[in-house]
């Protein structure tokens, strides 16, 4: 798989994302639905708590790709729905580590929602990856 990334600006590189990626070569397109704080008999996790509830959302998302033998190396898009944006972006280092440990930076939407499918949850991660 090989990876072009398009920027007409720059401003995003710096914030851990790329407007656009060409992205050719692939044998393999794996669709992730949303990945939420929930443990893994689906129960909600970490009520009130955006930075553990990021992390969990990771971690969740990481074990989808794993089970499809990817990595987050492999996201080539990534929407991001918060029901609250401002607190999300205190504890967005978190994922802007992760993905930069991973060497990537996928085009990304983040969307402030009035609420997710679970009562409780502030935050949702939808991917894309290739390889």
């Amino acid at each position: 798989m090989e990876r072009t990334a398009v920027n007409p600006v720059t401003w995003s590189v710096e914030m851990g994302f790329n407007q656009g990626e060409i992205v050719s070569g692939h044998t393999r397109t794996l669709y992730c639905s949303g990945q939420t704080a929930m443990s893994s008999d689906g129960k909600p996790q970490h009520d009130g708590d955006m930075a553990a509830q990021l992390a969990l959302s990771i971690d969740n998302l990481e074990a989808v790709l794993t089970e499809a033998d990817m990595s987050l190396a492999n996201l080539v898009r990534l929407n991001v729905y918060t029901t609250d944006v401002d607190l999300l972006f205190q504890h967005y280092g978190e994922l802007a580590m992760r993905l930069g440990t991973a060497g990537v930076a996928p085009t990304t939407t983040m969307l402030g929602v009035t609420r997710l499918a679970i009562p409780g949850q502030m935050v949702e991660l939808e991917g894309t990856a290739v390889a």
